[in-house]
Parts: C-alpha cells; structure tokens; sequence
C-alpha cells in the first residue's frame, strides 16, 4: 500500500533522522512488520495497532519519546493504548475529520474512522481488544486544519464536542484552544496526517486539498504545542512518495519530524 511505503521510507531517510539527533536525541527505530493480507483489511489494521501499542508502551517506559512513523491515521489507537488515554487531550492535524462511524461511512474506507474511535465511537468491541485503549473525552480533542469534508462529516463534527480549528488554521483562536485544553489535560498526543499541510506547498497523498496551512504555520502550530502542554507521543501520517513529485512533501516531513524534536526537549510553560 503506497502509504505504509512512506512510513518505510520517512523512517530510513538519512536527512530526517540527522535532523532529528541534531536536536540531542538517541535514536532506536523498530519497523513493525505487515500482517498477511489473507488477514481481513480491518483484523490486519487491530493487530498492528496492538504491536504498535506493545513498542510505544516500552519506548515510554524506558523515558523515550515516541515519534511514530505511520501510513495510516487508524495508528492513533496504538499510540494512545501504548502510551495510556487517561488524562489524555489530542491535538489532530488533518485536512479530514476521520470522524466516521461505520453507520454513517459511505466510502467502506476504515482509515477514516480513526479519531471517531480514539472518542469511543463505533467498533466497540474491536477497540476493547486493544489493551489500554480508552476514549478520549470529545472536549479534549482539537482538530486543526480540517476542510475536506462530506456533508454529513460536517454535520456529524458539528454535532460533537471537538472544537475543529479549520482550514488554514487561525492562530490566535488555536493558540486559546491550546490553552484551553492545558487546564483539562494534562498530556497530548499530536497527530500529523501530512495532508494537513495545503497543497500548494506539498502533495503528501492523492487526498491532498488547498485550503490549508502552509507549512510555516503548521511549524509555528507546533513550537506553540510543545510550548504549552506536555507531548507523550506524536505521530507523522499518510505520506504517499507516489503522488510527491516534486520531493516537497518528503521535505515537509522532516521539517516537521525536527521542529517535533527540537519541541519536546523543551519544558512547557507553566
């Protein structure tokens, strides 16, 4: 699948990873291997999730900091079970909601259900196979740069307790939403589907869309992150090398992957 192709190449490339020990980290990097595709689609995504849970849990343990390099956004469950959901907020950089729920997805597409099921919506008893996943509370969810959304998407995130900071993002409004969340939680999980990102500045995948931030501020949108709450873990997602020509969504990548580095060596403001 071309986005588990670019989670491969995001974690051998030399420049991310240069970038990333120049901010004084050590890095260990373990590749979870794929399940066999005789497996069911959704069976093969549970079961990498709950290896990815086992290696994040042990990351965390041993006080690293767990940066997963992932092609599907349903790797959320993993990271949040590894790393423990209670007093857990989650801030989602996404051109999409992935707030689906199996009863009003259209598509049959799964990767677009995963923020709904890290809230506790649908697949009930799928997620109660991960050991130490359990919902995030709505109110503790920001989802940053959304935009590209069905009408019934919208209406579904209208109706929820998510507070969606849209399109290319309005910085004074992320920043009080970020403030917001720190008296509510007291650890994040930062989630960057790379399609966030607006096209013009990067085609990260074929769902990339314009409309959103460009890549500076999404840079900026970290650095004020990591400033004002503690980051547990961070995902970088759904990079597709098919559809990046031009090089510029690899770039964005480690740009990203390094401001993520250099922010979480820096204590939060209090």
């Amino acid at each position: 699948m071309g986005m588990g192709r670019g989670a491969s190449k995001l974690v051998s490339d030399e420049a991310l990873r240069r970038g990333i020990e120049a901010q004084g980290w050590r890095l260990t990097s373990e590749e979870i291997q794929g399940i066999d595709e005789s497996v069911p689609e959704i069976a093969r995504v549970m079961e990498l999730d709950r290896r990815l849970s086992i290696r994040v849990r042990e990351a965390a343990e041993h006080g690293a900091f767990p940066l997963v390099l992932a092609g599907n956004c349903n790797s959320c469950l993993g990271t949040a079970a590894g790393i423990g959901a209670a007093g857990l907020g989650v801030i989602w950089f996404d051109a999409h909601a992935d707030f689906d729920d199996p009863d009003e997805n259209t598509s049959g597409f799964f990767d677009v259900m995963g923020l709904a099921m890290l809230t506790g919506r649908g697949w009930r008893g799928l997620r109660q196979t991960l050991p130490g996943l359990m919902p995030v509370a709505e109110r503790n969810v920001i989802l940053a740069a959304v935009r590209d959304l069905e009408p019934y998407q919208r209406k579904r995130l209208e109706r929820s307790a998510v507070l969606a900071v849209p399109d290319a993002i309005d910085m004074e409004r992320f920043d009080q939403a970020v403030q917001d969340l720190a008296t509510r939680a007291s650890r994040v999980y930062l989630h960057l589907d790379l399609d966030s990102i607006d096209i013009d500045d990067a085609k990260a995948n074929q769902y990339a869309a314009g409309g959103g931030p460009c890549l500076e501020r999404l840079e900026a949108c970290i650095r004020l992150v990591c400033r004002r709450l503690n980051v547990a873990a961070a995902s970088i997602t759904a990079y597709d090398p098919a559809f990046d020509e031009d090089g510029r969504a690899l770039a964005a990548a480690r740009r990203v992957a390094h401001e993520i580095a250099k922010g979480v060596r820096s204590e939060p403001m209090t």
